[in-house]
C-alpha cells in the first residue's frame, strides 16, 4: 500500500494538469463521482466545491471519500485515495486555495482572476487526509 509521503505519490499527484475523480455517495445512496481540481497541501488533497451542490452537501453529511487520480496512455498509473475529509467556509482560506487551484490547472497569470471568482462565499475548502492509498505508476509493466 503506498503513502502520501512516498515522493513517487507526490509526483504522480501533483503532476501537470491531471484532475482528481471524487466518489461519494448521494443522499438515495447512489454512487457518484465527480471530476474535481485539486492541490497537495502538506499531506493532504485540497479542492474547493459548492456548499449547496450534491458533492458539498454529501461531503458535509458524510466525509468519507475517495478521490482517484489516473494517467490514461502508457504506462497507464493511477492513485486511489481513500479518507476522511474536513471544510472550512474560512473567507481567507478560500481565497488561498481557490488561487493555488487555479495556478495549477490554469496558470499562473489567471490563477488571481480564478482564486476571487471561486473563492466566495457558498463555497468549501474541502481537506481530504487519506487513510489509503492504492495504485501504482505502472500498470503495464
Amino acid at each position: 500500500m503506498a503513502s502520501i509521503t512516498d515522493p513517487q505519490v507526490r509526483e504522480f499527484l501533483s503532476h501537470g494538469t491531471r484532475t482528481g475523480k471524487i466518489a461519494f455517495v448521494a443522499s438515495d445512496g447512489r454512487p457518484v463521482i465527480n471530476p474535481v481540481w485539486f492541490v497537495l497541501e502538506g499531506d493532504e488533497l485540497v479542492f474547493n466545491t459548492g456548499k449547496d451542490t450534491a458533492k458539498g452537501r454529501a461531503i458535509l453529511r458524510d466525509p468519507r471519500l475517495a478521490l482517484c487520480v489516473d494517467l490514461d496512455e502508457p504506462p497507464f498509473g493511477y492513485f486511489q485515495v481513500q479518507g476522511i475529509a474536513t471544510v472550512s467556509e474560512d473567507p481567507e482560506e478560500l481565497v488561498r486555495t481557490a488561487t493555488d487551484i487555479a495556478a495549477r490547472y490554469m496558470g499562473a497569470d489567471r490563477a488571481e482572476e480564478f482564486g476571487k471568482r471561486n473563492g466566495v462565499p457558498g463555497e468549501l475548502v474541502v481537506r481530504l487526509r487519506p487513510l489509503k492509498i492504492l495504485g501504482g505508476v505502472n500498470m503495464i509493466g
